[in-house]
């Protein structure tokens, strides 16, 4: 799934601004419109929301950080989840993502240098029996050890 990337301009930010002023507590349905947009919250947004919400910069930067879904840069153009539950845990889960974020030279949330792949913990995708469990894109994967994985990425070109 290839991810389109808009590069934002102040304009672009500015209506997205606009059209959630009106509702009362703007402020995350603005980053999730910006999210939603650009598929991250730009840097250059934390000011303009901040002047139009007339709060500081800080205090947006504060929200965005705190929930992890608000990304500061965009995804690559594939998403890959590696599930952090404990069933998955169980049967070699951290193994794998530790071998895997490795290979790949990112941190959780990171993104690859060639901008293919981001690796994101998840917290459960419902194949508790199958385990480790991916999720690549919006494809699920059981069974995933080492072997597989690697397929997965080069597939994704990593």
């Amino acid at each position: 799934m290839t991810r389109p990337y808009q590069t934002p301009d102040d304009a672009d930010i500015r209506a997205i601004i606009d059209a959630h002023l009106a509702l009362e507590g703007p402020l995350l349905p603005i980053l999730h419109g910006l999210q939603k947009a650009f598929d991250h919250v730009p840097q250059a947004a934390i000011d303009l929301i901040a002047d139009a919400l007339n709060i500081s910069g800080a205090e947006v930067h504060g929200v965005q950080s705190f929930y992890h879904d608000f990304k500061d840069a965009p995804s690559g153009h594939h998403v890959i989840k590696i599930c952090r539950a404990e069933a998955c845990q169980a049967v070699g889960a951290n193994a794998l993502a530790d071998t895997t974020l490795a290979k790949l030279g990112v941190a959780w949330h990171g993104t690859t240098a060639n901008g293919a792949v981001t690796i994101e913990p998840v917290y459960c995708l419902g194949l508790c029996a199958c385990g480790p469990a991916v999720m690549i894109d919006d494809k699920v994967i059981g069974r995933v050890d080492a072997e597989r994985m690697d397929q997965i990425i080069s597939e994704a070109g990593a």
